[in-house]
């Protein structure tokens, strides 16, 4: 089977963002580029910030907004002629609890702007994820989505930060796992921790 060709961390631009709880996805690629000693780089005709893993693998920090993360996503496996498949997007997971990390393939966006806007440009959801678990801001509300939106844009408090940091370092573990194909035992080694 076909490992993976492209991991896509999602997140938002800029320092705004950057200790937000939606920047969970760049936290994961930017560990796997110190661990690796990847260098990235700008790379305006991709939309993103790209760096390059051994055996060809590309990571992928979308420089758009997250709502328009599919365009960054697109050009590269286009150009790069790389399948759904193949691809693996690490993003922030409000139904699962802070520290937990989670592989799927395929699936809907669950509400999650940045995959609605990747299932678009792809024109199917058939790809990894890497679901990293932030929590939800609690019981449902009349302004449920301004309470998901306020949660997400902001930092993770200290035991929940200390809680998703190694969730990442779990999921950066299983990497080569990805990397080779072998999904079934990245599952299996992520899951039962």
């Amino acid at each position: 089977m076909s490992g993976i060709k492209l991991i896509v961390g999602l997140g938002n631009p800029g320092d705004k963002y950057e200790a937000t709880r939606h920047n969970a996805g760049f936290w994961f690629v930017n560990q796997i580029a110190a661990q690796t000693n990847t260098k990235m780089a700008l790379d305006a005709k991709f939309f993103g910030v790209i760096g390059k893993l051994k055996q060809d693998t590309l990571l992928l920090m979308p420089t758009t907004f997250m709502n328009s993360s599919g365009k960054a996503v697109a050009a590269l496996a286009n150009y790069y002629k790389i399948l759904p498949k193949e691809i693996l997007v690490t993003h922030d997971e409000l139904d699962l609890p802070a520290g937990s990390a989670k592989l799927k393939f395929g699936g809907g966006h669950g509400g999650h702007n940045g995959l609605r806007d990747i299932h678009a440009a792809l024109g199917t959801a058939d790809y990894w994820r890497l679901r990293l678990g932030i929590d939800h801001p609690g019981p449902s509300s009349p302004n449920k989505a301004n309470e998901v939106v306020n949660y997400v844009l902001k930092a993770p408090n200290k035991t929940e930060n200390d809680a998703l940091q190694a969730s990442i370092h779990a999921a950066c573990g299983v990497v080569d796992l990805l990397l080779k194909g072998e999904f079934e035992s990245a599952m299996l080694k992520l899951h039962t921790k």
